[in-house]
């Protein structure tokens, strides 16, 4: 590849600094000539492009789900648990299998409002991951080994439809911005991986838009508790999780 020069930049700061008086106080001066920008090299040019995808990751993917309305399209007015539990019976706009919860956790799910010491969906977070200026509902719902099962939901045409689902062995689960940033250990010792998942107004879903591998930073506790936003529960408290 030929690099593509670009000195424009530094000649136009050269000739403006000669203009203002380069060697009087305050005047500009030239930083010399801007670095070379190359284009990314191709490896392996003739390789026929790919047909599908690898594998499923459920990106993308919503559901309806059934029975539920959002009065005043205010998600903080709903029960989580009632719509965890409706959520059950929702079908996803395309069969990916990797929003199913395993059996034990769906018969907890049914059982909140009986066994409610027993209940995995946790409380409530609410946060605008749209942009449009209201509040999707986030949950989160324990499940065996560890794993933690992430949803989001949106309040649209008068009733709610899930825009995100994944689940992992997470360490945190994290804002950034209108970002949910999945934190989640590593085989490698000190490392950790991170998902952000955001808003794509095109396919009206959360997209993982950064999957990363980093090294784990070394935080105190004190200062990820003063981090943390309380969440705001709307429904029973002998419902919610803990």
């Amino acid at each position: 590849m030929r690099p593509v020069r670009v000195p424009a930049v530094a000649s136009a700061v050269a000739a403006l600094a000669l203009v203002s008086g380069c060697g009087s106080a305050g005047g500009l001066e030239s930083a010399g000539e801007a670095p070379s920008a190359v284009e990314p090299a191709r490896l392996w040019p003739d390789l026929p492009p790919a047909s599908a995808a690898p594998y499923d990751y459920g990106e993308g993917e919503t559901a309806r789900i059934p029975g539920i309305t959002v009065p005043g399209g205010d998600v903080r007015r709903l029960d989580p648990v009632a719509v965890a539990q409706a959520g059950l019976k929702a079908k996803t706009d395309r069969d990916s299998g990797l929003d199913e919860l395993p059996d034990g956790t769906v018969r907890q799910i049914r059982a909140c409002r009986s066994a409610p010491d027993d209940c995995p969906v946790l409380n409530p977070y609410y946060f605008d991951l749209t942009g449009d200026g209201r509040d999707e509902l986030v949950l989160g719902i324990r499940m065996p080994g560890r794993q933690l099962a992430v949803r989001a939901y949106l309040a649209d045409r008068g009733g709610l439809t899930r825009i995100m689902s994944t689940s992992d062995a997470v360490i945190s689960v994290e804002l950034a911005g209108r970002d949910l940033v999945l934190r989640a250990p590593s085989a490698i010792s000190g490392y950790e991986y991170r998902t952000a998942w955001s808003w794509d107004a095109r396919q009206r879903a959360m997209l993982a838009t950064r999957d990363e591998i980093l090294r784990a930073p070394e935080r105190r506790k004190d200062a990820d508790r003063d981090r943390t936003p309380s969440p705001s529960g709307s429904g029973s408290p002998s419902a919610d999780g803990r």
